[in-house]
């Protein structure tokens, strides 16, 4: 297939697009499971991150690949690890422990609204006001969410809500850092391994010394089995969506938004058993919505080349 024709750069595209963002839905109700038995954020990651590691540096190594670092490289791997893991997944796992599934995948789904702003500040992206407008009406539906005393099972929960935001703002960052600082010589899978490897040598201290440290000696769980399965989806499906950035540009590559939405909250439904009032479902409606016209069009998607 030629990758330079552009039906078949946007057929590629989005059926890449699709099952990343399927999969990665999946993570959001094993993240509620892994949170189910009081283990704590800091503890979680750093399994996350062994396990990703495991897995990247196999497949590495069977490849022949060996590390060519420089300061830039060692610079952009660091920032990728803290705007990509510690700081998402750790506000993510805290609030995932207050708020129902469904509204942890509706609050991910604001992740191309927060790229969009930084990628029109730095100049990666065109001003559109369609693109603005979808931007206002996503983030009117985590209001939606947060502000009525009848849309959480629990109206206390709410500030949980922007606990939730902190990780598509994260996500946001890093998209735009991937489009544009991506140093050369670069892959996305020994860019995730080196990201994660920073990633563990903050977090693991600190887990240690914070009391939040989980211990795999025992006799396991399945918050522990939730929390395995959740870091290998994590991890192929992460390196699916840096290297989906780089093919299609970073606003068209945070349209995973769209699938792993719609994939958290139909398995959040199906294995935990949730229910949502009216003002969630609304807000589903209108968080799709406003990704359907921040996406980008077509011209857009064939501007950026592999």
């Amino acid at each position: 297939m030629d990758i330079n024709n552009p039906r078949n750069r946007n057929l590629i595209a989005w059926g890449a697009m699709l099952i990343i963002g399927i999969f990665w839905g999946g993570t959001i109700p094993l993240m509620k499971v892994a949170v189910s038995t009081g283990y704590q954020p800091l503890g979680l990651i750093v399994w996350q991150l062994i396990i990703g590691i495991i897995i990247l540096g196999v497949f590495l190594i069977v490849q022949g690949w060996r590390p060519r670092l420089t300061r830039e490289k060692l610079i952009f791997y660091g920032l990728l690890s803290i705007f990509g893991t510690l700081l998402p997944n750790g506000f993510s796992y805290v609030a995932a422990a207050q708020l129902p599934g469904g509204v942890m995948a509706i609050a991910i789904a604001t992740v191309p609204m927060f790229t969009l702003m930084m990628a029109l500040g730095v100049g990666l992206e065109k001003f559109s006001m369609m693109r603005v407008l979808g931007v206002m009406i996503g983030f009117s539906a985590m209001v939606m969410i947060a502000v009525p005393q009848t849309s959480l099972p629990d109206p206390t929960k709410a500030i949980f809500v922007l606990v939730a935001l902190i990780a598509p703002l994260s996500y946001g960052i890093e998209t735009n850092l991937i489009a544009a600082k991506t140093p050369k010589d670069t892959d996305a899978t020994s860019t995730l391994f080196m990201a994660s490897i920073l990633g563990l040598i903050v977090a693991a201290p600190l887990a240690l010394f914070s009391g939040q440290w989980v211990d795999f000696t025992g006799t396991w769980d399945i918050p522990i089995y939730a929390l395995i399965a959740a870091s290998v989806i994590h991890s192929v499906t992460y390196v699916g969506f840096i290297w989906l950035v780089g093919f299609g540009g970073p606003v068209f590559g945070v349209q995973t938004a769209y699938p792993v939405t719609l994939s958290g909250v139909a398995l959040s439904i199906i294995f935990l058993g949730e229910g949502y009032s009216v003002w969630i479902w609304s807000a589903l409606v209108l968080v799709i919505l406003g990704l359907m016209l921040v996406q980008p069009k077509l011209e857009d998607l064939e501007e950026h080349h592999v």
